[in-house]
Order: C-alpha cells, then sequence, then structure tokens
C-alpha cells in the first residue's frame, strides 16, 4: 500500500499523462504511478493513491500566507491530506517545500519582511519545520507500519523557472529552499529515508522540466520515481550531503 503526499507533482503535472488527486492512475506518468509500477516489476504487491492536491502546501499556515498574497492556494498536507493516508499503508512518500518557496518569495514581493528578509525568510524555514514534523507525526498516526520517505527540496534557485528573475529573488529562493531542505535531513534520524533532491544534479537538468520550468516532464519524474525505489529496496540508502555547490548556485543575501 503507497501512498503519496505531495502537491502537483504528486499528481504528475508536467507529465504525458498526469493523475487526478486520489485516484491510483495506473497507467499515469508521475513519480508515484512509475515507481508502484518498478516496484511491481520487482514482485512487490503494490496499490497506489496519489493524495496530491494541486497548489497545495505543507499547512494552514503556509496556505494563510499564501493567500493573503493573492496567491491560489486549494488546500494543504496536514488537513487535506494526511487525515486520508490509509492505516494499511506500507509506504508513504512526502515532498514539500517547492510551493512553500515560491509563497515566501511572493510575500517578499509584496513587502513582508520589511528590511529584513533575510530574517523572515528564516521564520518562515522554522514554521515550515514544525509543520514538517507535525506531517510526519501525523502520518505515524495513521500508518506506524508504513515505511516514510520524504523528498528534501531543490535549490528552486537553480530551477529554469526563475532563470530570468532578478537576483534578489533568486537569493531569497535559494535562502528558503536550503533551509527547508536541512529541515527535511532532520528527520533521517527519526527513521525516515532522505532522498536528496537538493544536491543531485539531475534535479538541475532543464531537460528533466516541463515547458513552466518548474514540474518534472516525464524524464524527471522517472528520475524520482528511481530514486523512491532505491530508498524502498536499497539494502542501505546514502545520507543527504550537509553541503553541496548546489545550495549556493547564486551569491548569498
Amino acid at each position: 500500500m503507497y501512498d503519496v503526499i505531495g502537491a502537483s507533482d504528486a499528481n504528475g503535472v508536467g507529465s504525458s499523462a498526469p493523475c487526478l488527486p486520489f485516484t491510483d492512475c495506473p497507467d499515469g506518468m508521475g513519480y508515484g504511478p512509475v515507481a508502484a509500477r518498478e516496484l511491481k516489476a520487482r514482485g512487490f504487491d503494490v496499490s497506489m493513491v496519489n493524495l496530491g492536491i494541486p497548489t497545495a502546501v505543507i499547512s494552514a499556515g503556509f496556505q494563510a500566507l499564501g493567500q493573503q498574497y493573492g496567491r491560489f492556494i486549494a488546500g494543504n498536507f496536514i488537513a487535506q491530506e494526511m487525515p486520508f493516508v490509509r492505516t494499511n499503508a506500507t509506504l508513504v512518500t512526502m515532498f514539500a517545500g517547492g510551493n512553500e518557496v515560491n509563497t515566501i518569495t511572493a510575500a517578499l514581493g509584496a513587502g513582508a519582511g520589511g528590511g529584513n528578509p533575510a530574517g523572515y525568510i528564516d521564520g518562515q524555514v522554522a514554521a515550515f519545520a514544525a509543520d514538517f514534523a507535525t506531517l510526519v507525526t501525523g502520518v505515524r498516526s495513521r500508518a506506524g507500519a508504513a515505511r516514510l520517505v520524504a523528498l528534501n527540496v531543490p535549490n528552486i534557485a537553480a530551477l529554469p523557472l526563475l532563470s530570468g528573475s532578478s537576483l534578489a529573488q533568486r537569493q531569497a529562493a535559494q535562502r528558503a529552499s536550503a533551509g527547508m531542505a536541512a529541515a527535511v535531513n532532520t528527520f533521517r534520524g527519526q527513521n525516515v529515508t532522505i532522498i536528496d533532491v537538493m544536491c543531485d544534479s539531475r534535479s538541475y537538468l532543464t531537460s528533466n522540466y516541463s515547458s513552466d520550468g518548474f514540474h518534472p516532464n516525464d524524464a524527471g519524474h522517472a528520475y524520482i520515481a528511481s530514486e523512491i525505489v532505491r530508498a524502498v529496496t536499497a539494502s542501505a540508502y546514502p545520507a543527504p550531503q550537509a553541503s553541496c555547490g548546489f545550495m549556493s548556485v547564486v551569491p548569498s543575501m
């Protein structure tokens, strides 16, 4: 039993065959269905449900922040996804951070943070870390036997999405991304397998992204799916890196 928690990424948006929320979508080309098919091919009995909600963020706090600054956010993981994790789930993947980074930079662009944007970002990262702890605890309370696999956050500043953006926006996105990735990484010590998309060069290949520069295409979803399968099947999975060059693609704030 494999449950996928995420936003539009969990629905396979950007791929050639996205899925509707709360479906199994056996022929989908998003990372959830692709990983499920590969696990089945390896002899696992897999029933996948995609809990993703497009535009969603991790918590009501980030949802309210986005709405305050004009972003449409349809839901959040803690309130609208986590309660639907199946109690007999044996694998749950979680991918948060991208929409949250974009929410923070939108708030900064509208004047949030005043003269201390770095402090504002760090406060939002701390809120994200607390939210992620709530999410992990909630999933465990629903499905105590599940294997938990979390993807940390790529450096949004290095994605094609922001290639033409101002230095200030890219600096803010980088600071938020690195902070959120570090927050997710700490859960490795709490029996959560971490897929280190922050420090994997494949996260930054233009060829892995759809035309919007943010959502993975088929190749990008296949890359993520391959790491999920490896995390589940390998006898040992590497720890996320504490630092790497991808954390500082632009000068720090």
